[in-house]
């Protein structure tokens, strides 16, 4: 027996003040633009001037390594420092009646590529490499950034997902706790390993007397497939944190549905559970006497 939750959580203050800065004359760093000399080589927009497009060698490797033990955390500090490509596409306003009362002309303007995960949150697509996105969607622009700010344009545009390569032969999806440790340039920890949520869930099982034991474990969605049907250690859509509850045998349904919602409602209102856990699955167990 199991149920699914995904958790919702108001920005971060750390995300809130980056997105907040864009409109006030300041880059992601908080630094003014004003004054900047852009014509040298510290400019920012230079950065990627001799790129080849090539996907990133660090985060190539931790994605293989994911059919051969390697961890999501591995791909999340790969991703920290490289180079990704976000989609753009070109979009037309209609046009209208100007000042004057003469037809104006439709005009363009680029628009960042979404998609929609199969659960309808939004999710933000991103490419490793320009081939990879070429062959996913030919007429989308490639636009180089590292890979945190492609993480902050994600929370800019309310997607909660940032899905890395759709449509190659490895895809892999970051969740909402690893996107917003991705923009705020944090380590990330996944829920299903974070030691420091096995004491909050015993802390709100407390007084429950239905519930004798609780273990976690990672969820079923964690793990993902490549092309070819590999099992891959991760990347998965989730739900990613599988909570195990031991309870009483014997209990009705009702009271079954009591104790589960008993329970979510106290993990809702723990601010620690739900910055570090995207989505989650309880399953039961009769506990033994």
């Amino acid at each position: 027996m199991g149920a699914e939750d995904h958790r919702a959580r108001h920005l971060p203050g750390h995300i809130a003040a980056a997105l907040a800065r864009a409109g006030e004359g300041t880059d992601s760093a908080g630094q003014p633009w004003a004054g900047r000399d852009l014509a040298g080589d510290g400019n920012p927009l230079h950065r990627f001037d001799a790129d080849d497009g090539a996907a990133d060698p660090g985060v190539e490797a931790a994605l293989a390594a994911l059919a051969s033990g390697g961890t999501e955390e591995a791909v999340h500090v790969a991703l920290a420092t490289a180079r990704v490509f976000v989609p753009v596409v070109a979009t037309l306003a209609e046009g209208g009646l100007g000042a004057h009362g003469f037809a104006e002309d439709k005009e363009a303007d680029m628009a960042l590529v979404t998609l929609s995960a199969p659960d309808g949150r939004k999710a933000l697509p991103v490419f490793t490499s320009v081939e990879r996105l070429e062959a996913w969607h030919a007429e989308a622009r490639p636009v180089a950034v590292f890979a945190p700010r492609a993480a902050l344009s994600a929370v800019s545009e309310g997607a909660e997902l940032l899905v890395l390569d759709p449509g190659a032969e490895t895809t892999f999806v970051l969740r909402r706790p690893a996107v917003w440790a991705l923009a705020q340039q944090q380590a990330w920890t996944p829920s299903y390993r974070d030691e420091a949520l096995v004491d909050v869930v015993g802390t709100a099982i407390e007084g429950i007397s239905q519930i004798r034991g609780v273990r976690l474990e990672p969820g079923k969605g964690v793990v993902s497939r490549d092309r070819s049907g590999r099992i891959l250690n991760g990347g998965g859509t989730g739900p990613e944190l599988r909570i195990v509850l031991e309870i009483l045998p014997g209990l009705s349904a009702e009271a079954v549905r009591g104790i589960v919602a008993e329970l979510n409602g106290r993990l809702a209102g723990s601010e620690r559970f739900a910055d570090a856990v995207d989505s989650i699955e309880v399953s039961l167990r009769a506990a033994q006497d």
